[in-house]
């Protein structure tokens, strides 16, 4: 995963999308799959950073790798959780320093954040799709930190570029589906 790290330390933008559109580009990223537990939250993480919020990229990016390791794929469809949610809630986890024996605001925001996350992706339904959940889930994320910590990070309308690659692609039931005149 150190191209991935590596991306995330030389990016400049606030932009989640942006980020998370590079690294999904990376030549060994497939459409699908636990990968995305790390680099949903390695953009959020990266965002964050650059628009300011001091931490130490590097470390953080260490710690969530280590820590999407753990996250199984498939959760989304066998225990109703996506792991994009946790993905951006382990970020949080590790900027505020917070663990299951906390008990401060940060703890709840952790939680509070996956939860508008689940709620959403729930909402546009299934298949699964890593790509249209991981952009839900870092548009939540932009929205959360802008509201509860007055960060403003970089958003845009996504479009999907990766429509053609997923036998599965729901078209244009997805908000983020490049509508062509092949659609």
């Amino acid at each position: 995963m150190g191209g991935i790290k590596d991306l995330c330390l030389s990016e400049k933008s606030r932009n989640p999308h942006v980020i998370v559109k590079k690294i999904m580009k990376l030549p060994d990223i497939p459409i699908h799959g636990p990968i995305h537990h790390f680099i949903d939250g390695a953009a959020f993480l990266t965002a964050l950073h650059n628009a300011g919020m001091e931490f130490d990229l590097m470390e953080a990016l260490t710690e969530l790798e280590e820590r999407s390791k753990l996250m199984p794929g498939a959760t989304c469809g066998k225990w109703g959780v996506c792991n994009s949610a946790s993905s951006l809630g382990a970020a949080l986890a590790i900027i505020h320093s917070t663990g299951p024996l906390s008990d401060n605001d940060f703890y709840k925001d952790n939680l509070e954040l996956t939860s508008r996350i689940l709620s959403r992706i729930a909402e546009l339904g299934g298949p699964r799709c890593c790509k249209r959940n991981g952009f839900t889930a870092l548009l939540i994320g932009a929205i959360f930190v802008k509201e509860k910590y007055g960060i403003e990070l970089e958003v845009e309308d996504i479009t999907c570029e990766f429509s053609p690659l997923n036998q599965q692609c729901i078209g244009t039931r997805c908000p983020y589906f490049k509508k062509t005149t092949e659609s």
